[in-house]
């Protein structure tokens, strides 16, 4: 089907493919790591001892995070089913906060991830489910999902929802990347609550990149501060007893920090950073027909993963993530629309018993030895085991801030559930060093199979032929002359 035929109003984007030229490079189970990337608004958050300016703290570190983004206007890459992505953050306290993502659903698409600072009694579980739309020249991400953010020495929690993204000028005009709607963040405990709007500019009047809204006590039925600013440069806080008005984050120069990540010739085959590996290079280097091409044989190959389950009466189940307990009585009885959290206790009663148990869930850090391997659950849901050879070696490197390891060698396809569990480094005293045993299951294993190039993008070197089926479009923001070629039929 032709690219632009695809583009009606109100359809899914989730289902067309859409050219590489618009792709950030790298999975949307990374670009969550957003989120937690200004530690220095984030880890103060549990020390400081009034309940208002606390949760004034966690609407600056909200909002602390929504400056980072790629030149232009790009969309990171849809995660596949069971695609994974685990990194850390070494703080200056010489403290860490450790992330796992998991896609726990393709169609619709979920990401669900997990964050803790376990020294600073800082806990978040998520799950973004964005829903995707054409709205004739623009775009909208519906941004859908929670995520709960939990201080263990406070006992609170803080429900946090994302503003909408759009992008204008699709087919024509200049492209444009706008946050709009409302957000919210939430603590039921405090009976605080922030009404956050993110502004779109309208037609004639108003401008880019606004925010406004209010901090509000529900217990007292008033509002405490009001919100204005923009959200990639200076938002002010309004005291509405006082009158003061003061700085509340300064976006303007803000430098972010990414989480670190394990080596790439550690990581296993459907983690982010080598399973798209090809794609991203070829992205960063503008080569849009090696890209789509790659692009295209991970899509093939999921799809050929979602007909063997289907031929073979198969359900699919996330690895690290499980669903919620909600409803009444649940143990995340109030947290329904999180969908998935991680299945795993991480209760421990000190620090470094909490770290020992989330560095048993995945591998995180360097060194440590996976002991999963890829496999298809049967409908009763038992698992099934595949053992694992063991390493010749393991990698010591510490991988530095969103540098790429040398391409590894193909590990043999794993169809599609990893189960078992994590052992650590050698060299951590926190680490359980038992290896895990489990029967052979017999299944087969999915073939990776070449396709052909894909036709829905076309890049020649110089001046590319133009057409009726042709639609030229300019970045806003990079300048940058981008073109739609419609598929030949």
């Amino acid at each position: 089907m032709h690219i632009i035929s695809q583009l009606r109003p109100g359809a899914d984007l989730s289902r067309v493919t859409l050219p590489t030229f618009i792709l950030e490079p790298r999975s949307m189970l990374e670009r969550i790591t957003n989120f937690m990337a200004h530690p220095e608004t984030l880890l103060p958050l549990t020390k400081i001892e009034d309940p208002v300016e606390r949760f004034v703290a966690v609407v600056k570190f909200y909002l602390s995070g929504w400056h980072i983004k790629p030149p232009g206007v790009k969309k990171p890459l849809n995660p596949i089913l069971g695609e994974t992505f685990t990194g850390w953050w070494d703080y200056p306290d010489n403290t860490r906060g450790y992330y796992i993502a998991e896609q726990t659903s393709h169609h619709p698409p979920k990401s669900s991830y997990f964050f803790m600072a376990p020294e600073h009694n800082i806990r978040i579980d998520g799950t973004l489910k964005p829903r995707s739309k054409f709205l004739g020249n623009s775009a909208a991400s519906m941004m859908e999902g929670i995520a709960v953010m939990r201080f263990l020495n406070t006992g609170e929690r803080f429900f946090v929802t994302q503003p909408n993204i759009y992008v204008r000028g699709i087919l024509f005009g200049k492209m444009k990347y706008e946050l709009g709607d409302h957000s919210f963040v939430r603590c039921p405990e405090s009976g605080l609550v922030a009404d956050l709007e993110f502004k779109t500019k309208g037609w004639v009047s108003g401008g880019y990149n606004a925010i406004g809204g209010f901090i509000r006590d529900t217990k007292n039925d008033r509002n405490l501060y009001e919100l204005s600013g923009h959200w990639n440069e200076e938002m002010f806080i309004k005291n509405l007893a006082t009158g003061k008005k003061e700085l509340l984050f300064d976006a303007t120069n803000a430098v972010h920090t990414p989480p670190k990540v394990r080596p790439m010739e550690e990581q296993d085959e459907r983690e982010s950073q080598r399973l798209w590996h090809d794609v991203t290079e070829a992205v960063k280097r503008k080569d849009q027909d090696v890209a789509t091409e790659a692009k295209a044989k991970i899509e093939e190959r999921q799809r050929e993963e979602a007909a063997q389950r289907m031929r073979e009466n198969l359900d699919w189940h996330p690895q690290l993530f499980r669903r919620v307990h909600g409803g009444h009585g649940g143990s995340e009885e109030g947290e329904e629309d999180l969908d998935w959290i991680i299945n795993a206790k991480v209760d421990g009663k000190t620090p470094a018993e909490q770290t020992k148990q989330i560095l048993h869930i995945a591998a995180i850090l360097p060194g440590q030895v996976p002991h999963r391997q890829f496999s298809i659950p049967s409908r009763n849901n038992s698992l099934v085991h595949t053992p694992v050879p063991a390493h010749a070696e393991e990698s010591k490197p510490v991988a530095s801030h969103s540098e790429t390891a040398p391409v590894p060698p193909k590990a043999a396809n794993s169809p599609l559930l990893a189960t078992d569990r994590f052992d650590g480094p050698s060299d951590s005293p926190t680490q359980s060093q038992e290896p895990a045993t489990q029967p052979s299951t017999g299944t087969s294993e999915v073939d990776m199979k070449g396709i052909p190039p894909s036709k829905l993008l076309h890049s020649t070197p110089g001046e590319p032929p133009r057409g009726p089926n042709s639609v030229r479009r300019t970045d806003s923001e990079t300048r940058e002359e981008e073109e739609f070629m419609d598929a030949p039929s």
